[in-house]
C-alpha cells in the first residue's frame, strides 16, 4: 500500500504537469490524491488546508512581498541604467567589454533587487541592443544575460534563500545572505572567463576608455543605488533590524530613490503594486502547496527511503553529494526553483547534515546554485524565456552559446560543494 501511495504521488504530479496544469495546482492536487489513498477524503482536504495555512503563517515570509515590491520599483526607477554605466567604467575596456558589463550589471542589479527575473528583463533590455549594435552575436548576448541573471539569487538579498530558511526549519536568513557573496561572485567571474574566451575568438570590440572625470561621475551616480546593499545587509549584521524588517526598509529607500530620479510618478504606483501582488500570490501559493506536499512526503517516509537508498549506493560523502547534485540538476530542468527548494530540502537536508556533517548554510547555497542552472533550461526555465523574449531570439538559437556558460556554472557548483569554506568563512567571521 505504501508503494502505491508513492506511485500515485509521482504519476499524478507528472501527468498534471504534462497536461499543462500550473505547477502550484499540480503539487496540491498530487498531495490530495495521495492523502485520499492513505487517509480518507475529508481528512485529506482538512489536513492539506491546515498545512498550507501553517506554512504561510510565518513572519520571515513577509520579506518576500517587500523584496518583490522593491524589485519592481528598481525595474522602473532608473537604477538599472546607472548600474550599467558604473559597470562600463569598471570592465568596459576588457576583451568582450559589453559582455562583461552585462554580467557585472546583472550581479549588481540582481543583488540589489533580489530578483533574477527582474534583472534579466531590466539589464537585458538595456544591454542587448547595445551589444548587437557593436557587432555581438544576438544569441551570445542573450545567453550571457540569461546565465548572469542567476547571480542575484545567491548574492543577497535573495528571496529564494528566505524560502530555503523556511524549508530548512529556521536556518538564519542573515547567515545565508552573507554566505551567498563568495559563490555568487565566483559564478560571475566564471561567466566572465567564458565571455572573454568567446570575445577573443570572435574578435569582439573593446569599449572606449572612460576618462577620470566621467568615471567619477558614473561612480557618484551609482552610489545611491549601491548604498541599498550597505543599508540592508549592514543593518541586518549590526542588529538594527531583522531580514524581514530590512525588506520594508529596502522598499522605502528604493521608493525615495525612484522619486529623486523622477523615473516613477505617483500614478505609476497602482500598476507596480498590482504586479507585486500578482507575483506574491503566485509565490505564496507555491510555498503553501509545496509545504503541504512536503508533509505528505514525510508522512509516507519518503525522505527516509531516499536516504537509505543513497547510503546503500555509497557511504563516500563525495559520491553522495555528486548524486544529490545530479538529482537536483535534473529536478531543476522540470520544476521551478521555489517548489523544488521547498520539496527537496526536507528530503536531502537530513541526509547531508546527519550522515555527511554538512552545515545547513552550506547546503542551502549548494541548492540555490544548482537549481539556478534549471532556470536557464527548457521546459520551465523562466530566465531562458525572459532572456530570449528580451533579445527576440529563438530558444534553439541560444542552446550552443549557453553550453559553455552552463559548464562554467556547474564547475563553480562543484567547487562550492566540495570546498565548504568558500560559503562558510564569511558567516563565521560575523559570528554565525
Amino acid at each position: 500500500m505504501e508503494y502505491l501511495d508513492i506511485l500515485i504521488l509521482i504519476l499524478s504530479f507528472v501527468i498534471f504537469l504534462a497536461i499543462g496544469v500550473p505547477i502550484a495546482y499540480s503539487i496540491g492536487l498530487s498531495a490530495i490524491l495521495t492523502m485520499i489513498i492513505s487517509i480518507d477524503i475529508i481528512p485529506s482536504f482538512t489536513t492539506l488546508s491546515q498545512r498550507i495555512a501553517t506554512a504561510l503563517d510565518s513572519f520571515a515570509l513577509l520579506a518576500i512581498p517587500f523584496f518583490i515590491f522593491a524589485g519592481q520599483l528598481m525595474n522602473r526607477g532608473g537604477i538599472a541604467v546607472r548600474l550599467i554605466d558604473f559597470a562600463k567604467v569598471l570592465v568596459g575596456r576588457l576583451p568582450g567589454g559589453l559582455a562583461f558589463v552585462n554580467i557585472m550589471a546583472n550581479m549588481l542589479f540582481g543583488a540589489i533587487s533580489g530578483s533574477a527575473a527582474a534583472s534579466a528583463s531590466a539589464i537585458g533590455g538595456f544591454m542587448h541592443p547595445r551589444m548587437v549594435k557593436e557587432g555581438y552575436d544576438k544569441a551570445f548576448s542573450a545567453s550571457v544575460n540569461i546565465t548572469s541573471a542567476t547571480t542575484g539569487l545567491t548574492i543577497p538579498p535573495s528571496n529564494i534563500l528566505i524560502v530555503y530558511s523556511l524549508a530548512s526549519g529556521g536556518v538564519s536568513i542573515a547567515a545565508l545572505f552573507i554566505a551567498g557573496y563568495v559563490p555568487g561572485i565566483l559564478t560571475g567571474l566564471a561567466l566572465m572567463g567564458v565571455a572573454a574566451a568567446f570575445a577573443y575568438r570572435k574578435n569582439y570590440p573593446v569599449g572606449e576608455k572612460a576618462g577620470l572625470k566621467e568615471s567619477l561621475i558614473k561612480f557618484l551616480q551609482a552610489i545611491p543605488s549601491l548604498l541599498l546593499l550597505v543599508i540592508v545587509i549592514g543593518g541586518i549584521l549590526a542588529g538594527i533590524f531583522t531580514a524581514t524588517e530590512a525588506s520594508a526598509v529596502a522598499v522605502l529607500y528604493t521608493f525615495i530613490l525612484a522619486m529623486i530620479y523622477k523615473e516613477i510618478k505617483i500614478k505609476d504606483l497602482p500598476d507596480i503594486i498590482l504586479k507585486t501582488v500578482g507575483i506574491t500570490a503566485i509565490v505564496m501559493l507555491l510555498v503553501g502547496t509545496s509545504m503541504g506536499l512536503s508533509w505528505v512526503l514525510s508522512y509516507e517516509n519518503i525522505p527516509q527511503e531516499i536516504s537509505a537508498s543513497l547510503l546503500s549506493v555509497s557511504d563516500n560523502p563525495i559520491v553522495i553529494l555528486l548524486i544529490i547534485n545530479i538529482i537536483l540538476l535534473l529536478v531543476g530542468v522540470f520544476m521551478d526553483m521555489t517548489p523544488a527548494v521547498l520539496i527537496f530540502t526536507p528530503i536531502f537536508l537530513p541526509i547531508v547534515t546527519t550522515q555527511l556533517g554538512l552545515d545547513p548554510i552550506h547546503f542551502g547555497i549548494i541548492m540555490v546554485l544548482n537549481l539556478s542552472v534549471g532556470l536557464c533550461t527548457p521546459p520551465v526555465g523562466s530566465l531562458l524565456f525572459i532572456g530570449c523574449s528580451v533579445a527576440d531570439v529563438g530558444i534553439g538559437q541560444v542552446v550552443k552559446p549557453l553550453l559553455p556558460l552552463f559548464i562554467a556554472m556547474i564547475l563553480v557548483l562543484l567547487v562550492i560543494t566540495y570546498v565548504p569554506e568558500l560559503s562558510l568563512w564569511l558567516p563565521r567571521m560575523f559570528g554565525f
